[in-house]
């Protein structure tokens, strides 16, 4: 966890959609995910929507839609939850220190809402490039498809191989 640890951003909570009342939250999401995205509870394992999802997309933040993990980097950690090696971009993620429960963790957050997503772990032994794992709440997630994405782009699927973005 040290490399984690020792490279936690300096942020502070966003202005954007984090600046709505609970009132308006509770408006907006059902009691399930309000629990876990603006109170940072845990969905129970192996109960969760993808888990266990193997379909082609983006995963967005239930919250305020943006844009944190794809299905490139997510992988079969066997915990229960979804896990992914690394988020989708530098910064669509926030990280915060988290003693609950007698316990050292770190905490993932969405940048555009601050709503709870789940935790990172570093060490663990997974065989992923990063060696962490972010282990995700499903209801904190929406699933958006390759498929579904793509339909709205006149030009999905039309690219040439020097057109593909290389790296990660």
């Amino acid at each position: 966890m040290s490399e984690i640890q020792d490279n936690l951003p300096q942020t502070t909570a966003p202005a954007g959609p984090a600046a709505k009342t609970d009132e308006e939250w509770r408006r907006e999401l059902t009691p399930e995910e309000f629990h876990v995205l603006r109170r940072a509870g845990t969905e129970r394992p192996y109960t969760g929507e993808y888990w266990d999802t193997h379909q082609e997309g983006v995963y967005a933040c239930r919250a305020c839609g943006a844009e944190l993990f794809t299905s490139a980097e997510k992988f079969d950690s066997h915990c229960g939850w979804p896990s992914f090696w690394a988020p989708l971009a530098e910064g669509s993620v926030r990280y915060l220190h988290d003693n609950t429960l007698g316990m050292r963790r770190i905490e993932v957050r969405c940048a555009s809402c601050d709503s709870h997503l789940g935790h990172v772990f570093e060490g663990e032994g997974y065989p992923t490039p990063t060696d962490q794992r972010f282990c995700i709440n499903s209801i904190s997630l929406r699933l958006r498809p390759a498929r579904e994405q793509d339909a709205g782009d006149p030009n999905a699927g039309n690219q040439t191989a020097k057109d593909q973005p290389t790296g990660a």
